[in-house]
């Protein structure tokens, strides 16, 4: 943070989780075994007949693959740090169970997977090196977990915690909630919720903060995560631009209402040039923050630190850009520093960039996203 109350530093960074993850967000290969199942699903679909036990081979089947629908609402819940684990039951009561006195033995499947200690760590390292006065995240599980990486995690690499932190959760139930966390003399005044498009509840919401800053300028940030690319291209363009279609009437109307000191950040998902960007990029006047002359990072190793790869953040920065901090030209104006932090994103193959000494490979990574920040005046 600056000389108090003369810059104000604003970040995003799509941490992909603090302490825990969905399985179904790790990527994983199809093995032989899931091969194998739809194979066996296939022969016995086809069969005019099926006997009983085939019946029931069908329905274990179905599951393993994941045809069967289950319903999104938790049917346990572990408690991290007392070690307390609950049942759902017919009445949804939250009756404790696996005690000592129950004698429960047997065996319930976790549906997140724990994040190791040092890659929480490193998320820390990260956000205690730019130490933004607002600071805006994607991919947090819960506010408990965010409020204990608060408290607990950044005052180990002498960062204060944040004075205020929010929470706001979607209908998703996979833990990629929005947060905003504030530095003392930031209130947050108003959050909207608008919603943008896209064929699940994952991508409908575009958040909405109004902040009050320490000398009571009016700060308006729109944060959201658009639909990823997967392998139908077309459909998640097509989704996409529906939703930056969405975003723009919503810039546009703030600053009709005269409201100029507008922020757009977030997970895009995909390279500024596509076309589903182009409602933005192209029909209004915002600013992409990498492209201030004051952007600064560590540029790529070697001969990568003079190339520009398509898609890439700007020269001698060659990770392909998904994540956006996008200013309105009156902030734009009066930027005085921005830059990146990808010291805690390990580099798969090329290129090469300078990383923290304790990110050893992609597990003990922050996240798979950099973080990026603006300081204006």
């Amino acid at each position: 943070m600056g000389t108090k109350y003369n810059t104000m530093k604003i970040a995003t960074f799509n941490i992909q989780n603090l302490f825990h993850r969905d399985k179904s967000l790790n990527e994983k290969p199809i093995g032989k075994c899931l091969t194998d199942w739809i194979q066996e699903l296939d022969m016995l679909i086809r069969k005019p007949d099926n006997s009983m036990s085939e019946q029931d081979r069908i329905r274990d089947l179905s599951f393993l693959v994941g045809f069967e629908k289950t319903t999104p609402r938790p049917y346990a819940i572990l408690r991290r740090k007392a070690g307390f684990l609950y049942m759902k039951g017919i009445h949804h009561s939250m009756e404790t169970r696996a005690g000592h006195l129950t004698n429960w033995n047997g065996w319930i499947e976790v549906q997140t997977k724990p994040i190791p200690p040092t890659a929480t760590d490193n998320k820390a390292r990260v956000i205690a090196d730019v130490n933004a006065d607002i600071l805006l995240l994607q991919e947090v599980e819960d506010r408990a977990s965010l409020e204990e990486f608060n408290q607990k995690v950044l005052p180990k690499f002498d960062c204060k915690p944040y004075e205020q932190t929010f929470v706001i959760q979607s209908c998703a139930m996979k833990g990629l909630e929005m947060a905003i966390l504030l530095r003392e003399g930031y209130t947050l005044q108003t959050i909207k919720t608008h919603l943008i498009g896209g064929y699940s509840d994952l991508f409908q919401n575009l958040l909405e903060y109004e902040i009050s800053t320490p000398t009571s300028k009016k700060i308006y940030v729109l944060v959201t995560y658009l639909a990823r690319q997967n392998d139908d291209i077309k459909i998640a363009d097509t989704i996409r631009k529906s939703q930056v279609e969405n975003i723009a009437k919503i810039y546009k109307s703030l600053l009709a209402q005269g409201k100029s000191n507008v922020i757009i950040a977030g997970t895009f998902n995909t390279p500024s040039y596509c076309d589903s960007l182009s409602p933005l990029f192209q029909n209004t006047a915002i600013k992409d923050i990498t492209k201030h002359f004051s952007f600064e990072v560590a540029t790529d190793e070697g001969d990568d630190a003079t190339y520009f790869r398509l898609g890439a953040y700007r020269m001698g920065v060659n990770i392909k850009q998904k994540d956006y901090l996008l200013f309105s030209p009156a902030l734009f104006e009066i930027m005085q520093d921005s830059g990146l932090n990808r010291k805690a994103v390990w580099p798969k193959k090329k290129p090469q960039w300078s990383i923290y000494k304790t990110v050893s490979n992609k597990y003990t990574a922050a996240s798979e996203h950099p973080l990026i920040w603006g300081k204006i005046n």
